[in-house]
């Protein structure tokens, strides 16, 4: 027994573990600036506290995470499907009125002071399942043929129509994203033949030109407008493509964040230094912070910081021999490296603003225990790996 437990505390993969706690210590440092320059001094302590039980919170999910072994997450799976399915369904009746109205999004529960966005949790189901469901059928389809990948590909589409149709409900485009970014980075790595990936590919390129096209007409907007786009959808489009031809109205916080990043030069004005007012820093524009602060080189270690997550955890996604857990990596790969790429490419002016947090670093305890659950599942492959057999680690199929 005493041998097995110090096995299992070499297989703790710290290469993970020190980027997401220090990715952790900067959000809130960060957060501190913000709510320091926004929010008052009596306000800074009740949310600081806050958020640090979150980080704690996630903590302890990461541990406990660690602890399932293959089989129950395979067991567990279709049920956690189901019931994050029935939250999500549960929110359309029960939705915070005050958000929604504010966002335009009915994607959050309140209870009491705090708030709660299911949607954050249903990624992590929604990879459970994609996995399960492409795990099954390569099992049961050895032999690969069009028609076998068509099948597969009809039964990810199944398992998506739900989520996809709850969060039009919603009026969740943003989220949408992400769970389009993981299934398409499962699709990619579930075995499908490139006969199949290089067609899909090139048309969703195309129909993202195309799109890109119709945003930027008069007739296209209105064919958009017929088909439910709403105005402050086309409004984020304008902002994005010029983010000062309405400074002080609807592109105000991308011109903002930009003024600030602008503003932080090669090194930073130095922690706490803010001039430049940016609405909803402490979350959505958390980026534009660290810019100002610590500069060019501060958010360049940043970046670096999310590269080495995300390089440890396609190591450990090669390093397994469990098919279950490589799709259940690649999809938390996809949704963090997702999360990252959109959030500071819309600070930056490079994408349209979606109400993205920064994994780790924004604000709000929805979407770290999201992503701090994915840590887990992540570092469980490693975690529960038994090489002297494959006892546990084997699903049973």
């Amino acid at each position: 027994m005493e041998r097995i437990k110090k096995r299992q505390i070499k297989q703790i993969d710290y290469g993970i573990l020190l980027p997401v706690f220090l990715l952790s210590v900067i959000g809130m440092m960060s957060l501190y600036v913000a709510l320091d320059k926004d929010a008052g001094v009596k306000a800074i302590a009740p949310q600081m506290i806050q958020q640090g039980l979150w980080y704690v919170l996630g903590g302890v999910a990461i541990f406990v995470v660690m602890q399932f072994k293959p089989k129950v997450l395979w067991k567990l799976t279709p049920v956690g499907y189901v019931l994050g399915l029935g939250v999500m369904t549960a929110l359309l009746f029960f939705y915070d009125p005050t958000l929604a109205a504010r966002t335009g999004s009915k994607n959050w529960f309140r209870f009491g002071s705090l708030t709660f966005q299911p949607a954050e949790l249903m990624k992590i189901a929604y990879i459970l399942i994609l996995a399960y469901v492409v795990t099954g059928h390569n099992i049961k389809h050895k032999h690969r043929t069009l028609k076998t990948d068509g099948q597969l590909i009809l039964k990810m589409i199944l398992v998506t129509l739900p989520v996809g149709v709850l969060l039009k409900l919603q009026n969740d485009f943003g989220t949408m994203l992400v769970f389009i970014a993981i299934l398409g980075g499962v699709f990619i790595m579930s075995g499908i033949s490139w006969k199949i990936i290089v067609p899909v590919t090139v048309s969703f390129v195309f129909l993202g030109a195309l799109i890109l096209y119709l945003v930027t007409t008069d007739f296209g907007r209105e064919l958009l407008g017929k088909i439910g786009v709403e105005s402050y959808q086309f409004a984020r489009i304008d902002s994005w493509l010029d983010p000062f031809h309405d400074a002080t109205g609807n592109s105000y916080q991308q011109a903002q964040a930009l003024k600030a990043i602008g503003t932080g030069g090669m090194s930073g004005k130095g922690f706490n230094v803010s001039d430049v007012y940016v609405p909803v820093r402490e979350s959505d524009m958390i980026f534009s912070v660290i810019a100002e602060n610590f500069g060019f080189i501060g958010s360049t270690f940043v970046i670096f910081l999310y590269f080495i997550l995300i390089y440890r955890m396609i190591r450990v996604c090669f390093d397994t021999n469990n098919e279950f857990l490589s799709y259940i990596a690649t999809g938390v790969i996809m949704m963090i490296l997702f999360h990252v790429f959109e959030n500071i490419g819309a600070n930056i002016g490079l994408l349209p603003l979606t109400g993205i947090p920064l994994p780790f670093i924004s604000q709000g305890g929805s979407a770290l225990m999201g992503n701090m659950i994915g840590v887990g599942l992540v570092m469980s492959m490693r975690y529960q790996y038994q090489p002297e057999g494959i006892n546990d680690y084997d699903l049973g199929y």
